[in-house]
């Protein structure tokens, strides 16, 4: 087995392959694939008939209809489109976290590092897309797009989307000075050569854990007929901190610092301001017809895309 494969279970590669991602709308590409839209085309299985119309294609014309009936018909076909998958995978400071940075998998099966368990995510989305002959393309960013892939076809491409993703990495934490442009999460969207022309499925996976811009970067992917699926990336201290005493806590974006004395009560207010965030993000998710899901970093990556994502309906 390749290093590139390595980058996932070889059994769960397996597992991947009998899956399709499953596009609320049905999504006109520009190659012939394996996912059926509502347009007629060209593949081998039969829709319906309809009449003969001047500059129809003779070889549709079903002669055995015409003999029967003496009227004209020629035969339609289901069109077999692709589906463009884009995948974003924030690699800025607040998602480098967690104990273990890399990349391999921890005691449990768990991955304890955001950055690290984005990318197995985006990996398995990716190679479920390639399987089924869907196109695929990936990027990483932070207050810009940092690296980005052409559009890949075919699972014979999972080696080139592996080893890009393998190759991300995260801003180190605690680095001297203020980058405000790294709390603005918009920003990379703003770029028009960002987003794909063509309407497709496009995946975030981030921790969303900016001070401003998340909904107006949600919001130019919409406007570009993305389907939008809002992948939030969270470690358990992140919702359940396991902390006492007086503590000095680093700001990973601005890399300062505040002191904090930790208590019980200081806790429970941590915890209602970020779930009231958090669900503040899936409402709006919800209003917008957006697809979110919380993927803690505590659940086995087998589970999180073979249940999590299956319950959502966005794989089957």
């Amino acid at each position: 087995m390749t290093a590139g494969k390595l980058f996932l279970p070889s059994g769960l590669l397996l597992q991947l392959e009998q899956l399709t991602l499953v596009a609320k709308r049905r999504i006109r590409g520009t190659m012939q694939g394996k996912r059926r839209s509502k347009q007629l085309g060209s593949s081998l299985e039969f829709a319906d008939y309809r009449e003969y119309a001047p500059g129809d294609d003779i070889r549709r014309f079903d002669w055995s209809v015409y003999g029967r009936t003496g009227k004209p018909f020629i035969k339609q076909y289901m069109d077999e489109q692709e589906l463009q998958v884009h995948l974003f995978i924030d690699a800025s400071r607040s998602m480098n976290f967690g104990e273990d940075s890399s990349g391999l998998l921890v005691e449990g099966g768990k991955l304890a590092n955001k950055l690290e368990y984005a990318k197995q995510l985006a990996a398995s989305i990716g190679y479920i897309a390639l399987a089924a002959y869907d196109r695929v393309d990936a990027a990483s960013f932070t207050d810009q797009i940092d690296n980005h892939t052409p559009l890949m076809r075919g699972r014979g491409s999972a080696e080139r989307l592996f080893h890009f993703i393998q190759k991300i990495e995260g801003q180190p934490l605690n680095k001297g000075g203020i980058n405000a442009d790294n709390l603005y999460f918009a920003r990379p969207f703003m770029n028009p050569y960002a987003l794909s022309r063509q309407q497709g499925m496009t995946w975030v996976f981030s921790d969303f854990l900016a001070e401003q811009g998340v909904e107006e970067a949600l919001s130019y992917l919409l406007s570009a007929k993305q389907e939008v699926v809002v992948v939030q990336v969270l470690h358990p201290q992140e919702l359940e901190p396991k902390l006492v005493g007086d503590l000095r806590l680093i700001d990973s974006e601005h890399s300062g610092g505040k002191d904090v004395a930790i208590s019980n009560r200081v806790l429970r207010d941590y915890q209602e301001v970020i779930a009231e965030y958090t669900d503040g993000l899936k409402q709006y998710c919800h209003e917008r017809g957006l697809t979110y899901i919380r993927a803690r970093t505590d659940i086995p990556l087998h589970d999180m895309v073979l249940q999590v994502m299956r319950y959502t309906g966005l794989v089957q």
